[in-house]
């Protein structure tokens, strides 16, 4: 047996290597040991003749921004270099260094294959290959060696000042239908990340046969995405789709990094824009209803008991005290929704009792509802070039000539596949469109998916049951569009109105087409 403890300044002695070349010839496998800095053989590793699996990976993971402090050193039955698990295991799991000793004629060590971590500002290179040498050559000092690459390691992080608090995703799309629409969703995704303060390292689209069950993507491709993550520093990933918790853990268990669904992100979304008391009401009951079901916990978490001396059963386990909390919280929060829907219906009827015609801007999110409330009512709503800009429903006066006056409501924007739990949380503000004359359903004109967001406006108001109030059908932005590419929408979109939200000389052809349609019976 070789001894248990080598030379630390030595990538791996002589006797040691040869001790495992032998063996490996001998046996027809290759054999791989792991040494840790102060020279202790710290485990064994024997494979087939193709390659070694490292089993309980989690066991040796490494922190993201430090090496492991462990270098795997394992034989090759024939002259081949470090394959691509190699490099990965070296990537994954943050040795310090992996080697590859060439099974020589007669056991004896020949050529050694070796690889490094390198610091992180190497421009997204995460190692580095070196020549490959007879391992009689080799002459590297590895404790020196290791000490400076630290060193210079520790230098870049502190050059690079990254704080942990910036999220800094990687957005991932997969799909088992058309690669164009998923393209698109991605781009929405993107523009939902940055609405959300999230900074976008990278995106990624994948199509799939069938979705992994646990990784979504697969097994293989999820290594390749944590490899992707340690390259551009991302510290989180954000699926274009919904998760169940069982993925979640999965995907985070084996990336090391927070895992978020693009329901999670509108919630942030919604959650950061919340001004009144309602709007906050409403998504934390969204938030809540969303994280019960996918409430997943790590095995320590579920050791507390909470039953007393003698008591016949286990108790309560943390997790199930997690849900009944969360399941009181909802059961608040819903009545707080009864109380606000309440209150909402006695303002409605009073308004109604008026007989002021009532107008309601709704849209896809971002198509510029606010800003041409803004610009019909004189306003000064609050407006910014971001999804979800605008959560609270704001209400103004406008007056039309002839001493009439209507109530206009600009809406939260809406989106394509919103996610149910914030439907159900918001339907007591939607609800308000039901009371609405006339819907003016503001378009992007400019927006290459503008049928797709057109109907997802349209499916939404069909599933909220308000397919059957009127619409006006009016494209935004016309002074980014060509005059052939509006006379086109306004023939295939017959009673269409074309306008730019931020140009009032271009309303008057829409203020006359409202006043028509509201007081059509007078005329």
């Amino acid at each position: 047996m070789f001894e248990r403890r080598v030379n630390p300044d030595r990538v791996v002695t002589p006797e040691l290597a040869r001790y495992l070349t032998e063996l490996s010839r001998d046996i027809g496998r290759q054999i791989g040991v792991l040494i840790d800095r102060r020279g202790h053989v710290f485990d064994v590793f024997v494979g087939d003749a193709r390659g070694i699996e490292i089993a309980e990976m989690g066991r040796y993971r490494a922190g993201r921004t430090r090496f492991r402090g462990l270098r795997f050193v394992h034989t090759h039955l024939r002259d081949e270099p470090l394959n691509t698990d190699d490099l990965m295991d070296l990537a994954l799991l943050r040795f310090d260094l992996i080697g590859a000793i060439e099974v020589a004629s007669q056991g004896l060590p020949g050529k050694i294959y070796l690889a490094h971590l390198l610091p992180r500002d190497y421009q997204e290179k995460l190692y580095e290959v070196m020549e490959p040498m007879s391992f009689h050559d080799l002459d590297i000092n590895f404790s020196e060696f290791i000490e400076s690459l630290e060193e210079e390691h520790a230098r870049a992080l502190t050059a690079e000042d990254v704080s942990e608090k910036e999220k800094r995703a990687i957005l991932v799309g997969v799909t088992t239908g058309s690669l164009d629409r998923a393209r698109d969703s991605m781009e929405e995704l993107v523009s939902l990340a940055d609405s959300s303060g999230v900074k976008v390292m990278d995106t990624i689209v994948q199509k799939r046969h069938t979705i992994d069950n646990k990784y979504v993507v697969g097994q293989g491709k999820i290594k390749e995405l944590f490899i992707r993550s340690l390259q551009v520093g991302a510290n989180l990933i954000v699926f274009d789709g919904e998760l169940n918790g069982s993925q979640m853990r999965s995907i985070s268990d084996a990336t090391e990094l927070e895992v978020i669904d693009r329901t999670q992100l509108i919630l942030d979304i919604f959650a950061q824009r919340a001004r009144t008391r309602e709007g906050k009401i409403q998504v934390e009951l969204a938030q809540m209803r969303y994280s019960l079901p996918r409430l997943v916990l790590k095995d320590d978490f579920l050791s507390r008991i909470t039953g007393g001396i003698g008591a016949r059963g286990p108790g309560e386990t943390k997790l199930e005290i997690y849900r009944r909390r969360i399941k009181e919280r909802i059961t608040h929060l819903e009545k707080d929704i009864r109380t606000i829907v309440k209150g909402r219906d006695e303002r409605r009827k009073a308004r109604e009792k008026t007989g002021v015609p009532v107008l309601s801007i709704i849209g896809y999110t971002n198509a510029g509802k606010s800003t041409l409330l803004n610009s019909l009512t004189d306003s000064s709503v609050f407006v910014e070039n971001r999804l979800f800009a605008t959560l609270d429903p704001t209400t103004r006066r406008l007056r039309f000539p002839r001493e009439r006056e209507v109530i206009i409501t600009d809406t939260v924007g809406f989106i394509r596949d919103i996610p149910g739990d914030l439907l159900k949380a918001f339907r007591a503000t939607l609800e308000e469109l039901r009371e609405a004359d006339l819907l003016i359903h503001l378009v992007d004109g400019t927006s290459p998916q503008r049928e797709e967001q057109m109907e997802a406006v349209n499916d939404i108001l069909s599933e909220l049951a308000l397919d059957n109030i009127s619409q006006l059908l009016v494209f935004n932005k016309m002074d980014l569009m060509p005059d052939e590419e509006q006379e086109q929408l306004r023939l295939r979109y017959p009673g269409s109105v074309t306008i730019s939200a931020l140009r009032k000389d271009t309303l008057t052809r829409l203020t006359e087409v409202l006043e028509r349609e509201l007081w059509k019976e007078e005329e």
